[in-house]
């Protein structure tokens, strides 16, 4: 693993033996480099069981829905996803804790929908990507076991917005339409009403 800025951690209140990674910004170049895929002695290794740890707790304090191993300075493809009570995302369905490592994600259909999208690494900007409406991603657990689901509507926007990390993408190279760009504090004043409404319909589509 790196000895980039990453490192630099201070400790967890609330979690004994886990610690919060600093979270890189747009413009550094760890977000444009495609992660590395892991063995499977690395994935058992303790090392990367604490990364891990670091990677969920990081994820947690920021509020994120997910978080990609990039995005903490470690060129790894390693990404958790998890939504529950999320205040920056009241409207996401819920999706347990999940750790993906090595993930590939394939489109199951034409369908796209609009998702408006935001990114603890581009601060204080939203805007609307377009992101396939069922897909199918296959990856290991954190243990090293195969893991495989199918996932459809907001929540397929949210593991694809993820691996896209990975990939050295971030949502705004995905984003057709400049104009739909918005402040966060914007984004509550103009477009949320809609754009909640609209979600409702996804998710009554796709139950997800």
């Amino acid at each position: 693993m790196s000895a980039g800025p990453g490192r630099a951690r201070r400790a967890s209140a609330g979690s004994p033996g886990m610690t919060i990674r600093k979270i890189a910004q747009i413009g550094h170049p760890i977000l444009r480099e495609r992660a590395r895929e892991l063995t499977l002695d690395e994935v058992k290794s303790p090392e990367i069981q604490r990364f891990v740890d670091d990677l969920v707790e990081t994820m947690r304090d920021a509020n994120g829905a997910g978080l990609a191993a990039t995005q903490v300075y470690e060129p790894l493809r390693i990404c958790v996803i998890e939504v529950g009570e999320n205040p920056r995302y009241p409207y996401k369905p819920r999706i347990p804790l999940t750790i993906l490592i090595n993930p590939v994600i394939e489109p199951l259909s034409d369908e796209t929908f609009l998702n408006y999208e935001g990114c603890l690494s581009v601060p204080n900007l939203r805007g609307r990507v377009r992101r396939a409406a069922h897909v199918r991603v296959r990856a290991w657990d954190r243990h090293g076991q195969p893991w495989e689901r199918e996932v459809k509507g907001i929540s397929a926007g949210t593991f694809q917005h993820e691996v896209d990390h990975l990939d050295g993408k971030i949502f705004v190279d995905r984003v057709e339409d400049p104009s739909s760009f918005s402040t966060w504090d914007n984004f509550d004043r103009h477009h949320k009403d809609p754009f909640i409404a609209y979600v409702k319909e996804i998710v009554a589509k796709y139950g997800e």
